[in-house]
């Protein structure tokens, strides 16, 4: 019963707290210089997650790439690029 509280009083206080957006999403995949271990790829991964309009990133250490979902109608390219330069990595096409 308490979980069920729980969860109802999540469901209702995230319902008003997500902006309505555009379904419309696009993805890139970028080659990332910088990668020095797993931990670079992971971390990027989790900061990328916080910035607004981004949707998903997956890095992968080994390949030494990103790809990065975000609605446009919130953030560039540019914008997602310089947050990466930002970090301490370089992204390229």
């Amino acid at each position: 019963m308490m979980r069920r509280k729980f969860i109802q009083g999540i469901t209702t206080t995230l319902s008003g707290a997500i902006p309505a957006v555009a379904a419309s999403t696009k993805t890139v995949t970028w080659h990332i210089e910088g990668f020095s271990c797993v931990t670079c790829a992971i971390g990027l991964d989790t900061m990328l997650r916080d910035q607004k309009g981004v949707v998903r990133s997956k890095s992968n250490y080994e390949r030494r790439t990103a790809t990065i979902e975000f609605h446009p109608e919130l953030v560039t390219e540019k914008k997602v690029r310089g947050f990466i330069e930002e970090l301490g990595f370089k992204a390229h096409e």
